[in-house]
């Protein structure tokens, strides 16, 4: 599911609940600080050497925009490569990172090791398909686009109006002064399978956690674990919606 972070100017960070979401999504981690001169950019497979390098960043870069991601591999390669997050285009004053499953445009096609975030980023987004995305008419596009998931942008680029922007700002959490795409950021209070498979149970639409989900929708907004489409909206084969099918696809997401 990814875990996305966005600290605003001047607030730290909570090191627990990125340990937290590192402790459910695996497959790579990355931070972007703004600081008085561009943008620092780390990523790592190692959660906690890249949460110390964050921290250690964020301590002499307070007074700026921040965001940390760690990765729930769901397209392309678990590898450093596709670890959030990434430059927009071409351009090091602009890094992206972003929570959810993105439209097909930009889905991986067979062969292609890069994740759909990280084509975003390369070929689709740098050509402003929305307009500016700090014009209200833009912004609206890009999150309509989105659908139900969201995206973190930070720049030092003078063209922008801000340093920071949250796309689908709404569908998040905000908690002592911190913002986080989903609950993963919390800590975990079930048993051993609930840790571990935790990630199979939050709806990346509305976070709702469902330990007894056994269908494909979630149960509050009707979100697809499978294609990521609220109801009725859902574009999978319903002809093999049995529940034991959909959790296997949830598996292998």
């Amino acid at each position: 599911m990814c875990l996305l972070t966005f600290l605003p100017s001047g607030v730290n960070p909570d090191i627990a609940a990125l340990r937290n979401g590192a402790r459910v999504n695996r497959d790579g981690h990355g931070f972007a600080v703004v600081t008085d001169t561009g943008i620092l950019v780390g990523r790592g497979m190692d959660a906690e050497q890249v949460i110390d390098d964050f921290s250690a960043v964020r301590s002499r870069n307070p007074h700026h925009p921040a965001l940390f991601h760690s990765r729930y591999a769901t397209h392309g390669a678990v590898s450093i490569d596709n670890c959030h997050p990434f430059r927009l285009g071409r351009d090091n004053r602009t890094v992206l990172a972003h929570n959810g499953i993105l439209p097909r445009r930009v889905q991986p096609a067979p062969y292609d090791p890069r994740s759909d975030t990280r084509i975003a980023a390369e070929t689709y987004l740098p050509r402003k398909p929305f307009g500016p995305y700090d014009t209200i008419r833009g912004r609206r596009c890009l999150e309509s686009w989105l659908g139900t998931s969201k995206l973190v942008l930070l720049t030092v680029d003078p063209s922008f109006n801000e340093n920071a922007y949250v796309f689908n700002e709404s569908a998040g959490i905000w908690e002592a002064g911190i913002w986080y795409s989903n609950p993963g950021y919390r800590p975990d209070t079930g048993s051993g399978l609930r840790r571990s498979r935790a990630w199979l149970y939050v709806c990346e639409a509305c976070g709702d956690v469902d330990f007894s989900r056994r269908g494909r929708y979630c149960g509050r907004c009707g979100w697809c674990f499978h294609c990521a489409n609220i109801f009725p909206h859902c574009d999978c084969d319903h002809r093999s919606s049995t529940p034991a099918a959909a959790l296997h696809r949830n598996t292998i997401r």
